[in-house]
């Protein structure tokens, strides 16, 4: 990545801010005091255990793997939609290396001032996204959980929270809808992402190839993209 062109922290921390407009799973606190935060690796090397516990509870349901897929599908969320804007509305993939979690939740920040790349110009947008994302964010995640669930189902939960990311923002910005399918699908073809599922329609409708098993639950229902679904 030392070759690609660097962004100002002031431009990063506009296109950070200016995202968080498309919804709460866009929005990563920038700066303010330590207290109550520490480095998402740490969270990571810990299983997520505590959101896991957390989120079993709340559904009602003592299978760890339901929690565990629920906190991962939502932290993916989390890293994807931030990162799909700022790239397709700014112009900017923002780093995420720095990045914290709340120690009593699922918000992200970055502590200090944000760093990133400009996106034209890169001569394979997807993979750096990857690399990004899911290299150095989920697999990491991936690689610390206490609980075991199958690879497939958390690449599918990966690309279920990019699209959905992308959904929401054609939704705010129909004039986006080239860029957003061609960086959907390019994405989609990338890594571990490759043959988690397929856009349907043009609304970026998806159907996965996998469950999350949030059915599982009590009162839970199959996901609109659901490999389950009818």
């Amino acid at each position: 990545m030392n070759a690609l062109r660097q962004a100002p922290a002031a431009a990063v921390a506009a296109a950070l801010e200016d995202s968080a407009a498309f919804g709460s799973f866009f929005s990563i606190g920038l700066g303010g005091p330590d207290d109550g935060w520490h480095p998402v690796e740490d969270a990571y090397e810990r299983g997520v255990a505590d959101l896991i516990a957390v989120t079993a509870d709340r559904h009602g349901t003592r299978e760890l793997r339901i929690g565990a897929s629920i906190v991962q599908l939502g932290h993916a969320a989390r890293l994807w939609s931030p990162v799909l804007a700022c790239t397709v509305v700014h112009g900017i993939v923002p780093d995420l290396e720095r990045l914290h979690r709340a120690d009593d939740g699922p918000a992200l920040r970055l502590p200090a001032a944000p760093t990133g790349w400009y996106a034209p110009g890169i001569p394979h947008l997807t993979n750096l996204l990857h690399e990004v994302v899911v290299v150095r964010q989920l697999d990491v995640l991936a690689a610390g959980l206490r609980v075991k669930v199958a690879p497939g189902l958390l690449a599918g939960n990966a690309a279920s929270a990019l699209v959905e990311a992308a959904r929401t923002i054609l939704a705010a910005r129909p004039d986006l809808r080239d860029p957003l399918a061609g960086l959907v699908d390019g994405m989609l073809g990338t890594g571990r992402l490759a043959g988690t599922g397929k856009v349907v329609g043009g609304d970026l409708g998806f159907r996965r190839r996998s469950c999350c098993l949030y059915y599982r639950v009590p009162s839970g229902v199959k996901c609109e993209d659901c490999s389950l679904a009818g």
